[in-house]
């Protein structure tokens, strides 16, 4: 039962942004990376991927223990964190009816700015797209963001030292509401 809820789960999260059989690799691989927070508040990102899970277990109509006993075995996924963050975007900053949802769109973004949108099944280094992921998960990217999740051109501060969810308010300001 628990590998089913597992891969449940996988393909619940892959539908709230879109799934495509396109990047199926990529994103199982963002499942199987853990994200590591660098700034103390990038916790909450973390907290938020977490919670996803019980969203899940809502919408699925299973027990938290359930859901418990089959994901909580493990840290936050760079899929979890992700997918969180767009929901949040979405929800609490950019729902526009007259656009629809557009989680799938944020999450999209953050990929291309990571540099794995090319990574489709077709086109698969998983030893690369990994050295991405570890790339962002330590802060490897340069201050403007080219190489996270939000690139910000002419940035004056130095994205790796600003947590996750500023650089997203200043990414979507930067990039939508100029």
């Amino acid at each position: 039962m628990n590998r089913d809820i597992r891969f449940e789960y996988f393909d619940w999260l892959c539908g709230v942004v879109g799934y495509s059989t396109t990047y199926q690799k990529l994103l199982y691989l963002l499942f199987s990376v853990n994200f590591i927070p660098n700034i103390d508040r990038d916790e909450n990102r973390a907290g938020d991927g977490i919670n996803l899970r019980y969203r899940f277990a809502c919408e699925r109509n299973y027990s938290y223990s359930e859901v418990s006993d089959a994901i909580d075995n493990r840290d936050c996924s760079l899929l979890e964190m992700m997918i969180a963050l767009a929901l949040r975007c979405e929800e609490n900053i950019m729902y526009d009816q007259d656009y629809g949802d557009r989680t799938g769109q944020w999450f999209w973004d953050m990929v291309d700015n990571l540099g794995l949108s090319s990574f489709d099944d077709y086109h698969w280094d998983e030893y690369y797209a990994k050295e991405i992921c570890d790339d962002f998960n330590n802060a490897n990217y340069s201050p403007d963001g080219r190489g996270g999740l939000f690139y910000i051109p002419g940035c004056d501060k130095d994205l790796r030292s600003i947590e996750i969810w500023y650089q997203m308010c200043w990414y979507l300001n930067a990039k939508y509401l100029i």
